[in-house]
């Protein structure tokens, strides 16, 4: 068999598929054995009849479980790149193009993913299949398996598709708030909050990204709250985002801050570079940006 997984619809053969007998089947078998020896030491011709009935229903039932699967069309479905921590969605639609309806289809990565689906004449499937990952990077789920049972349960036919299923995994954002970093322009603005440091004009309640050394502590001595100074002046919205700026105590964490930079600068529409081992980024806003540089720290 290939080992290379396939990147085009898997289509189910009879060569494909494999069957065997379930514990239900097997206690079929002997109850069968049972019945022709029953049938045998009393020479009764009614429980001969049974016997061989229930053997003719026995060879059928293969031919139908092999059936239920035959014919049908596998292929990958969208998978979202998602944040280390959170579930990976690896989506698969089932397609049957057939002119009957299949009962009893699972489809999981072991017996205790297994779902199962009825899929209607000439309609599909989507069936999602989720693992929790921890670890950034590409994550490639086990071969999912798709089975059947139908219809009495006394056979088990499958197949292990040989289909990949990547998932892109961001670095976990840094769950405490920090600061966005300096904006590196002559007046030297804060670069999440649209404000400058001319003159100062008031208060304002504290926001994550606001610079520590705005933060009015004579306020925050007295038990009123956490309050920042604001001040007038014309303030560039355009900021640098640079690994060497990070104050993580290893890369895993450093990398999580840089994430959560490019969420809060993104949250709050700031055109905003990155820098990261030599890739740069030229400063832009939007989602095709964000992902852009998401992409990085996950590959890093």
């Amino acid at each position: 068999m290939n080992s290379i997984p396939s990147q085009e619809p898997i289509r189910l053969s009879y060569r494909r598929i494999y069957i065997l007998p379930t514990r239900r089947g097997l206690g079929f078998v002997l109850l069968l054995i049972l019945l022709l020896l029953i049938a045998f030491i009393y020479n009764n011709n009614l429980v001969y009849l049974l016997g061989f009935l229930l053997f003719s229903l026995f060879f059928i039932t293969i031919l139908h479980t092999v059936k239920s699967l035959e014919g049908l069309v596998i292929r990958k479905g969208h998978s979202p790149n998602i944040f280390a921590g959170d579930l990976a969605e690896s989506n698969l639609i089932i397609e049957n193009p057939g002119s009957t309806v299949r009962y009893g289809i699972q489809l999981g990565t072991d017996e205790d993913s297994m779902q199962t689906v009825d899929i209607k004449a000439q309609q599909n499937a989507r069936v999602s299949l989720s693992q929790r990952v921890n670890k950034r990077g590409w994550f490639i789920a086990s071969k999912p398996v798709i089975a059947s049972c139908y219809p009495f349960g006394l056979f088990r036919a499958w197949n292990s598709l040989n289909i990949e299923l990547k998932t892109l995994v961001y670095p976990q954002p840094l769950m405490q708030d920090c600061p966005l970093p300096e904006n590196n322009s002559s007046d030297g603005a804060q670069g999440n909050a649209q404000k400058g440091q001319d003159d100062f004009y008031g208060l304002q309640s504290y926001q994550p990204g606001d610079s520590i050394r705005h933060i009015h502590w004579r306020t925050f001595a007295k038990g009123q709250g956490l309050f920042t100074r604001q001040y007038s002046g014309v303030q560039s919205s355009e900021i640098w985002l640079d690994y060497e700026q990070t104050t993580g105590s290893g890369q895993e964490e450093r990398l999580s801050q840089m994430c959560r930079w490019v969420l809060d600068a993104d949250k709050a529409e700031l055109a905003y570079g990155f820098r990261l081992s030599g890739l740069i980024i030229e400063p832009s806003r939007g989602d095709a940006h964000s992902v852009q540089c998401l992409e990085a720290l996950a590959l890093a």
